[in-house]
């Protein structure tokens, strides 16, 4: 589940936010125990693989009134995955840039509680890059590089024409084509698959998939919206119950499979539209110890073939990301959290950006973590060439852990990854009148 803190914040970098500072990866998780701020100021360079990434700095910032209302007259909520839609991006005259832009909702307001339907919101935008390096106000009007117009949306909608819910299941499932899928069960959303939408990616026709966090799986839609396919995950990340029964609730945790309300965050095509890439937000169950966070810090890429078929059966790619781990209170003692990740994007077959942050931050109450202070935000340059693939064997088709402790098996090689845009900078994000 993404903080509400980064969702506007992320999506913004996506498109134009740019600060980094390079770090190598070891064999295990980067540790991070005082705040991760830069200064760093002007271009920066990293390279991984013989590819070299150059940053120019920040480019712009945008946002969007709270009091905005979608097309079923809803507040319009957060943006938990975001798609430009390139047949209407265009560079136009006057230096500024156009183009449509869909965004994903996740479940909705109160974690599941209600029956909110799920849907995609469609938006124009405008953006004029930032070309001033001088501070600006911090004030809400300084954040006008991006405006975003909503201009309506569709709700998803499953094979039989039915509206999915963003209300929790339960322990209730359905099958339908050998796919399980949650099942709603109570009030309105009675007999609707229940869906937390995270992530969404378009292919050249207009259909598109999105990644779901109650089943860990995938849905495939066409244009309209309406369900066409979905992908069960592998084996390793079903969420099972203490009886073995696929569960997909996110209240009461399961003994194996994806973490409660840690599923696939992230998802992206590669540009040739060949393979689609997803990203479990952090380690499964087996591959954790217990309720230390910091233990949650090997998780899964998985890279399908959708060349041939939309919906391949099995990936063909199984990778281990290590993410970083932080300590909560910032102070340098040991970490006791993992940066989990919420957002990809695919520059090819291998390498792929790759959000991981803390959940502190503006908005975090203070009983709810030991620090306010923002420790860890950052994008990284993840690389899967040489790193062990998992398809086939038992850490996918069983439960066999990756991991003990948070320590990944020597016998397991994990992905590459630099640090490529640090988002906490004073120096860059002032520029936008960010604190």
């Amino acid at each position: 589940m993404k903080s509400n803190v980064l969702r506007a914040n992320v999506s913004f970098a996506t498109i134009a936010l740019a600060m980094l500072a390079a770090s190598t990866a070891g064999a295990q998780s980067r540790q991070i125990t005082t705040p991760n701020i830069t200064n760093a100021d002007g271009p920066t360079t990293v390279t991984l693989n013989g590819t070299v990434f150059t940053n120019r700095g920040i480019v712009g910032a945008g946002r969007l009134d709270a009091n905005t209302r979608d097309f079923r007259n809803e507040t319009l909520g957060s943006f938990s995955g975001m798609a430009l839609d390139l047949k209407t991006w265009r560079r136009n005259a006057d230096g500024t840039y156009s183009s449509g832009m869909y965004t994903l909702p996740d479940r909705g307001p109160f974690d599941g509680a209600i029956d909110y339907r799920n849907r995609v919101h469609i938006e124009s935008i405008v953006f004029r890059p930032l070309t001033g390096t001088a501070a600006l106000p911090q004030v809400p009007g300084s954040q006008n590089q991006l405006i975003i117009t909503p201009t309506g949306g569709f709700t998803l909608r499953d094979a039989t024409g039915a509206e999915m819910t963003g209300r929790d299941p339960g322990a209730s499932t359905v099958t339908r084509g050998g796919i399980v899928y949650p099942l709603a069960t109570a009030g309105t959303a009675a007999g609707l698959i229940s869906l937390d939408a995270e992530a969404i990616a378009f292919r050249p026709d207009g259909t598109f998939y999105v990644s779901d966090e109650y089943a860990d799986g995938i849905y495939y839609f066409d244009a309209t919206g309406r369900q066409i396919g979905a992908i069960q995950t592998v084996a390793a990340m079903l969420p099972r119950n203490a009886a073995g029964v696929i569960d997909f609730n996110s209240t009461t945790p399961g003994v194996t499979g994806r973490r409660n309300n840690q599923g696939l965050e992230a998802m992206g095509l590669t540009p040739d539209n060949k393979k689609l890439v997803t990203i479990q937000q952090s380690a499964t169950v087996q591959d954790t110890s217990g309720a230390s966070q910091q233990t949650r810090n090997n998780t899964r890429i998985l890279v399908y073939d959708i060349s041939g078929t939309a919906t391949p059966t099995n990936p063909i790619g199984h990778y281990v990301l290590q993410l970083p781990v932080f300590n909560n209170s910032g102070t340098g003692g040991a970490p006791d959290r993992t940066a989990a990740q919420s957002e990809m994007l695919a520059l090819n077959d291998t390498q792929f950006l790759v959000l991981s942050r803390d959940g502190l931050g503006r908005g975090v109450a203070a009983n709810a973590s030991t620090s306010t202070t923002p420790m860890y935000k950052s994008v990284l340059l993840v690389d899967t060439a040489g790193a062990t693939n998992l398809v086939g064997t038992t850490y996918e088709t069983g439960t066999t852990p990756i991991s003990t402790n948070g320590t990944l098996l020597s016998t397991i090689a994990p992905v590459q990854q630099v640090e490529l845009i640090n988002l906490l900078n004073p120096t860059q994000l002032a520029r936008v009148g960010f604190s």
